[in-house]
């Protein structure tokens, strides 16, 4: 470890750049100003770095990008364009244009530029469609970014200081999960050690939702997925001496001068307040664990949403832009990244996975129908949320065979839930009297339901129409379809789902296409920017993609530490 790395608690810092967060877009943004010859002091609340992004897949996403281009993908602005308006068609009052185009045209330089300063090796995601297959514009394969596999050890004292992700099967790669399935690479993995490992009591390698194992090989330390992502980054932060992170440090106020010009920040370390003075970033995340932002923005209360993020996003960035003027803009609830999930098997927090898109599955509302691709967030999220046509509470429903085949969260295959976790049925009809649904029509929706699953088909839905979900949450070994297969082999077994978040709240902070924040007239806030899922998403509207958050992300940190550093990026 080099440079002033260390959570110093000393008197104030004058004339730093001061970055609020440190997750991937935190330390992207530092690591910039670093490299223009600034100081950058990271402020992190957590006593652990990566945020929301160590949590995640790590997937990136970026149209017309050079790494697509030298494996032979054939890309073009155009029709990175034509996809993100083509899937943003539904609120278009949402869309701020000039900040689309700037991140459409400036992500691919973005990109190339990271790699470049070293702080990532990219690759394509093998096999990884756009979300939206039928939008125009969209590519079966070529826009999915992420890590080359980092080992831990290049991190030293730092790695027991990084967030690992409990969602991922830190260790494997994107080339296993496709072989094998995202259900499978959980299992099979954990299966195959069986032992228990740790880094700072973070678990080191992951079965969503509770059993950690670590990855086989005593001196192996492979990081992939978010993780991955974060620590490449880190790594490359490590090596420069203008960066200090001080983690446990929560930023609780911002200063600002008689003109009105943010100037600094107050936070609360181990040893009391400190102050630091210099333009603001704020690389925070969003509300997931806030409450009150959670039913502002999504309209949710508690008994049906919860978060698989980590517990320290609870609005800062949203907050502290907020107390000096700065706007928020809304994007519909309808159109807001959230899972369906489930309280965790183990402790008080939430856990999703891809088991509720797995063949022998299907979700119903107290009706005992189904009414949306339940296989596919978008449309689960879409269609449960719609505006006065609400399907809450809403239920994922399963045979034996699921639970013999794939497991649940922390439960193997073949293994028992715990208790008081599921309902379990002799009958659908039964199932559905204890879970509060009606059960004769849930029978009836059964089987309807798997008498056209077992042909591969959902004519009703669609589900198993959705390239994406088919190859990154199915099941590759399952035939006909991935997604789709009968219900039809007792005990069945149903629990009532939540919305879960990522810590991607699409509602947040309003700014410009620089990342500058905005004020209720739509004017900066003088050195005040944002880059993180604290900004709203407003870049792309009520369009979503696997990998936006993560790759306007590094492109705001690279338009940000730009301007900061001297050196504005030419639009």
């Amino acid at each position: 470890m080099t440079g002033r790395h260390t959570a110093v608690e000393d008197t104030d810092v004058e004339d730093a750049v001061v970055v609020v967060g440190a997750g991937l877009s935190g330390l992207a943004t530092a690591l910039g100003v670093a490299l223009h010859g600034r100081r950058a002091v990271v402020l992190e609340a957590a006593d652990l770095v990566g945020g929301a992004a160590a949590y995640s897949g790590g997937q990136v996403w970026c149209g017309a990008n050079h790494v697509a281009a030298r494996e032979g993908v054939e890309d073009s602005l155009e029709l990175t364009e034509r996809y993100v308006r083509s899937i943003a068609h539904a609120h278009p009052e949402v869309l701020d244009e000039p900040a689309m185009l700037r991140w459409i045209r400036t992500a691919p330089r973005a990109v190339r530029h990271w790699e470049d300063v070293g702080a990532i090796r990219w690759k394509v995601i093998p096999a990884l469609a756009d979300y939206h297959n039928e939008a125009d514009g969209a590519l079966e394969v070529g826009r999915y970014l992420t890590n080359e596999v980092v080992d831990g050890s290049v991190l030293g004292d730092w790695r027991d200081r990084l967030r690992v992700s409990p969602y991922f099967p830190v260790g494997t790669t994107y080339d296993d999960m496709m072989l094998k399935g995202r259900r499978a690479a959980y299992v099979e993995e954990s299966v195959e050690d069986g032992t228990i490992a740790t880094h700072a009591g973070v678990p080191a390698f992951g079965l969503a939702d509770g059993r950690e194992v670590q990855q086989p090989g005593a001196d192996a330390d492979p990081l992939t997925f978010g993780t991955g992502v974060v620590a490449s980054f880190l790594a490359r932060v490590l090596q420069e001496d203008r960066v200090e992170i001080r983690t446990s440090h929560r930023v609780t106020e911002l200063v600002r001068d008689g003109e009105g010009r943010v100037t600094g920040v107050r936070a609360e370390g181990p040893s009391g307040a400190v102050e630091v003075r210099g333009p603001v970033v704020l690389a925070t995340s969003t509300y997931d664990w806030d409450p009150d932002l959670v039913r502002e923005m999504v309209d949710l209360d508690p008994e049906d949403f919860g978060s698989v993020a980590p517990e320290t996003l609870r609005g800062d960035g949203i907050r502290l832009a907020r107390s000096v003027g700065g706007a928020v803009a809304r994007i519909p609830a309808t159109s807001v990244p959230m899972l369906p999930g489930w309280r965790s098997q183990v402790g008080t927090g939430y856990g999703y996975g891809p088991e509720y898109a797995m063949p022998h599955s299907m979700i119903v509302d107290r009706t005992g129908r189904r009414y949306c691709n339940d296989s596919y967030w978008v449309d689960i999220v879409a269609r449960t949320l719609a505006p006065g046509d609400h399907h809450l509470p809403f239920f994922l429903v399963f045979d034996d065979q699921h639970r013999q085949k794939y497991g649940l969260a922390a439960t193997p295959p073949g293994g028992d839930y715990p208790a008081g976790w599921i309902t379990s049925a002799p009958t659908l009809r039964e199932l559905g009297d204890r879970l509060g649904i009606d059960g004769a029509q849930l029978e009836e929706t059964a089987a309807k339901f798997s008498e056209h699953a077992a042909r591969g088909e959902d004519p009703d839905f669609g589900r198993g129409t959705v390239t994406y979900v088919n190859r990154f949450a199915g099941d590759p070994r399952h035939r006909p379809s991935p997604v789709l297969g009968p219900i039809t082999q007792p005990p069945f077994h149903g629990l009532r789902l939540k919305f879960v978040g990522t810590g991607i709240g699409s509602s947040g902070v309003r700014i410009d296409g620089d990342g500058r924040v905005l004020d209720e007239s739509g004017g900066p806030v003088p050195g005040l920017y944002a880059v993180g899922s604290c900004a709203a998403l407003t870049t792309t509207g009520s369009g979503y993609n696997s990998g936006f958050a993560l790759g306007r992300g590094i492109t705001l940190a690279y338009l940000v530490s730009n301007e900061l550093g001297g050196v504005p990026t030419p639009e």
